[in-house]
């Protein structure tokens, strides 16, 4: 039986999970693919850590280059994260003739177009799976089984760290700190939890599915960031009272000749199927001319999620070494109908709004005079109880209004001497 060996560089939580997998899967594989896929060697800066998984001592080795430079290594799986060194080491990899696979999704929004590029130029390629949604085959069902379609949007919650805070401070009535701290005892927010909660890493994520859907790399400076720090428990239960769960949503929408790409938090209707994705699940809704509307559903975090992701990815990478078959890393094509990248501030969106002001005659009648005057329509109203220091909560709901528009109405009504908290407005997602 013919054999195609791997070199790991990173063997951490995903790391040593794909040596699990190939390892206790190793006859299944085999009989599914008519291949051995062997381990030969394992970099990482740290061979001397515990893992949950042992490994001969002769796999293992401090030097990345000792996996870069190895001429019978036909795949490496890069699982260091980050920019630097992983880019290096991809680079080289490349020109040394390897496939490369990794879960770096980082580095590939930043640098993917010329990764790509180079992979193309070296006919190898770069398989990514695990870097959108762990083990959801998101990336496969992009590339291949939809590939004759044209996308209308893609959105989902690509965060399974936000997704849990949100899920707790909705179904516990947890603070956004609890909440936080909770996650991190349970391991699913890092230390530091910018890049999750800032909505940071639902970008990176983002970045490579519009460009799957559309054809485009974007930036992460042209993308739209508003992360749920600010999110505060009182919303997330208003929010409930109206019919609504608060997400941190990742969008991408074709707006006539303009692409729309944001993330932020979101009020999505009960009845909506993202709105019951809870935990550190990830969903993705992908809307299509032929196939529909489509649902992409599963753990987003994980290790064994993740590197079923990563497995996927070396099974698909072995079947075209042994056919003797070269496979474009990407084949996504420009949409034409797109020409710009859309400004937060045209998009249009109902909203809602959460006003702290002062218990005093004619406060409501003043705010809807300043939004009438720009524009906005108000779908419901609701005045909550009294708070402490007699300052009352007001609800709103408004109907689709310019962003540029409700900015301006809101500047304006944050000024006024009732006004005690900035005003709060959270845009709402149709069905």
């Amino acid at each position: 039986m013919k054999k195609i060996t791997v070199g790991l560089i990173g063997f951490g939580t995903v790391g040593s999970g794909v040596v699990k997998i190939l390892r206790e899967k190793k006859k299944l594989l085999s009989e599914k693919i008519g291949i051995e896929i062997s381990v030969k060697k394992i970099a990482d800066k740290d061979i001397s850590a515990k893992r949950n998984i042992k490994v001969d001592s002769g796999l293992l080795t401090a030097k990345a280059q000792d996996v870069l430079d190895d001429p019978q290594i036909d795949i490496v799986v890069e699982l260091i994260g980050g920019i630097n060194p992983a880019k290096d080491f991809i680079i080289r990899a490349l020109k040394q003739g390897k496939n490369v696979v990794t879960a770096n999704k980082a580095l590939l929004a930043q640098d993917g177009k010329e990764l790509f590029a180079l992979a193309r130029d070296c006919n190898k390629n770069i398989y990514f799976e695990a870097s959108v949604g762990a083990g959801i085959p998101i990336i496969k069902a992009l590339r291949e089984g939809l590939v004759a379609n044209n996308f209308n949007d893609v959105f989902g919650i690509l965060n399974g760290t936000s997704n849990y805070i949100l899920s707790q401070m909705s179904d516990n009535n947890y603070t956004f700190q609890k909440a936080l701290a909770e996650a991190q005892a349970k391991g699913f927010a890092e230390k530091d939890p910018t890049l999750d909660i800032e909505g940071i890493d639902s970008a990176h994520k983002l970045i490579l599915l519009t460009y799957l859907c559309f054809g485009r790399f974007v930036d992460l400076k042209d993308i739209f960031l508003e992360g749920i720090s600010n999110v505060s428990l009182d919303d997330i239960n208003y929010a409930k009272e109206l019919g609504f769960e608060i997400k941190l949503l990742a969008i991408a929408k074709k707006e006539n000749d303009s692409l729309d790409v944001r993330v932020h938090p979101t009020l999505v209707p009960e009845s909506h199927l993202l709105s019951q994705v809870t935990g550190v699940n990830n969903a993705i809704h992908v809307s299509s001319d032929l196939a529909g509307e489509l649902l992409f559903y599963g753990p987003g975090a994980g290790q064994l999620s993740a590197a079923s992701a990563v497995v996927a990815d070396i099974v698909d990478l072995t079947q075209d070494l042994k056919a003797g078959l070269f496979r474009p890393t990407l084949n996504a094509v420009a949409d034409p109908a797109i020409t710009r990248l859309c400004r937060i501030d045209e998009i249009e969106s109902r909203y809602y709004i959460r006003f702290m002001t002062s218990d005093q005659p004619g406060v409501l009648a003043k705010i809807a005079g300043i939004l009438a005057k720009s524009n906005i329509s108000i779908a419901s109203v609701t005045q909550k109880e009294k708070r402490k220091a007699q300052v009352v909560p007001i609800v709103m709901v408004i109907h689709g209004a310019k962003e540029k528009d409700l900015r301006a109405a809101l500047n304006m009504i944050d000024k006024m001497s009732v006004i005690k908290q900035k005003s709060v407005a959270i845009r709402i997602e149709e069905e």
